[in-house]
């Protein structure tokens, strides 16, 4: 290993300022370490500004927020819930965790999320066979805006609730609102690996008031109002505690800055990566009216050349091999559900075109904290290993 590369360029870490730190102290000092307290009410009301939304409740992960959000709609044992084969599998184990089964549809090549068309097909497919889905899961990947006016169009035509997985696009918008506000529950994540954090973390946020305020119940045991401890109903420990809450206030001050950075590092790659052969930086272009906060910068290889036989195809595991030999972490894409053990009984619609990108994507890079010379030797790693 060279000297240089001595030190390990990790794929997202965490990027915490000093901002942080006052608002655990000061839980500390006031001996506020129980789940609920002023930094647990004061990160909520953070989330809300950021958001777009009057109501949140901020809890111990994302998936914990995307389990609660599918029973607010509804979603129980024998249900079907549309969903996209291309994202991380906390989306779909969410819904198993309802007893409901997942039906995946294919990914359409702009924006790498759900596609209109295939989504059109699957619901028109469920219903001639009887099976009404009774929600659409809809994922903002990498934190690039999903086609918002399509999907939204095909829900209200079907009458099918939207709950949003905007785990990975917090500050991303669409038409200037925030991701996260358009369906009638929206999820993000704090995992010490997303845009902010509060180590682990996340939050579910809603318009209305009568569905926040069932979140917070079963999130809290479902305790009924009484002065002791009666439950009528299966609840949930899924509350944020106010010492990790405090680490979000301090984080959610920050959330311009690093949205910006993150955009200013996508558009370093584009342009120094530009040059290397059979590799380009996707998906390149924001559609109208989005802004992506371009969480993971991702690369896809060119297809392999049928009239080149000869010559070895790099392929994503190849460069991430060489990225390792110069201790930088980069990752795979997201491997699509359908092709997962766990989910391959489960209905697909489509398939060709997250497949694709599985076997030709890589996730570089993308921390906050990243220098030019830290994104310099991505850079020359990536053109020693396409050389």
């Amino acid at each position: 290993m060279r000297s240089q590369d001595h030190d390990r360029i990790f794929l997202s870490p965490p990027h915490l300022g000093r901002h942080e730190l006052n608002y655990v102290h000061k839980a500390i000092e006031d001996n506020w370490v129980a789940p609920v307290g002023p930094n647990l009410v004061g990160f909520e009301a953070d989330i809300c500004a950021a958001a777009g939304v009057p109501f949140c409740v901020a809890l111990n992960s994302g998936t914990a927020a995307l389990h609660l959000g599918l029973l607010l709609l509804g979603v129980g044992p024998g249900d079907e819930v549309l969903c996209p084969s291309f994202t991380f599998v906390a989306t779909a184990n969410a819904i198993r965790y309802c007893g409901a089964t997942p039906v995946f549809v294919d990914s359409e090549a702009a924006t790498w999320n759900i596609c209109p068309v295939r989504l059109r097909e699957a619901i028109e497919d469920r219903l001639r066979r009887g099976h009404k889905p009774r929600a659409l899961l809809l994922v903002h990947l990498y934190g690039m805006p999903a086609q918002l006016a399509e999907i939204g169009a095909l829900a209200e035509e079907f009458d099918i609730p939207i709950l949003e997985d905007a785990a990975e696009a917090l500050g991303s918008t669409w038409q200037q609102q925030p991701l996260g506000s358009f369906g009638r529950v929206g999820v993000f994540s704090f995992n010490g690996n997303k845009i902010l954090t509060t180590s682990g973390g996340g939050a579910l946020v809603t318009h209305d008031p009568t569905l926040a305020a069932r979140a917070r119940y079963l999130a809290t045991q479902a305790k009924d109002a009484a002065p002791y401890y009666q439950h009528s109903e299966v609840g949930y420990n899924y509350r944020l505690s106010n010492i990790l809450a405090g680490i979000g206030r301090g984080q959610m001050e920050l959330l311009a800055d690093r949205v910006k950075r993150r955009r200013e590092i996508f558009r370093w790659y584009q342009g120094h990566l530009a040059a290397l052969p059979g590799l380009a930086v996707a998906p390149a272009a924001e559609p109208p009216g989005a802004l992506s906060n371009r969480w993971l910068t991702t690369v896809l290889l060119a297809p392999p050349d049928p009239a080149d036989a000869d010559a070895p195809p790099a392929t994503p595991e190849t460069l991430r091999l060489a990225l390792e030999t110069r201790n930088v972490e980069s990752r795979p894409l997201w491997k699509p559900m359908h092709l997962q053990p766990l989910f391959a009984e489960a209905p697909m619609y489509g398939g060709a075109v997250c497949a694709d990108l599985f076997a030709r994507g890589l996730c570089l890079p993308s921390g906050t904290a990243l220098t030019d010379s830290d994104l310099r030797r991505v850079a020359e790693a990536l053109a020693e290993a396409l050389r």
